[in-house]
């Protein structure tokens, strides 16, 4: 079965900072390009950040240049590391994990919240 649980979410005040894991299982991680996504009250589930399995990223506008997506492919697990939070980014984090392959995969997370306070 394939896993992807994620960590790191909590409480923080604007400004400060998070780092939130996915620990993947059950996948050929090194093969699959991941990403986070959040989702904030009453708006659609958006992207965050993508890393590709060459390690090329890709961020939001909104997250930009406060954001970095790492993966290490000996552990299976991906992060987040979020600088200089703003209420803005209050939301569920949901881990993806993807593959285009035939059929093309697709797998997500359980979500973990992050609550920034101002």
């Amino acid at each position: 079965q394939v896993q992807l649980v994620a960590s790191g979410g909590g409480l923080a005040q604007a400004g400060g900072s998070l780092k939130l894991s996915c620990a993947a299982s059950g996948i050929s991680f090194r093969l699959y390009h991941m990403g986070w996504y959040r989702q904030a009250p009453g708006k659609q589930r958006e992207l965050v950040a993508t890393i590709t399995s060459g390690g090329s990223t890709n961020y939001a506008d909104s997250v930009k240049g406060r954001s970095t997506i790492s993966r290490d492919n000996t552990k299976n697990t991906v992060y987040l590391q979020m600088d200089s939070l703003k209420p803005e980014d209050t939301a569920v984090y949901f881990c993806y994990a993807g593959r285009d392959s035939i059929p093309p995969l697709h797998y997500w997370g359980q979500g973990t919240q992050v609550t920034v306070s101002s």
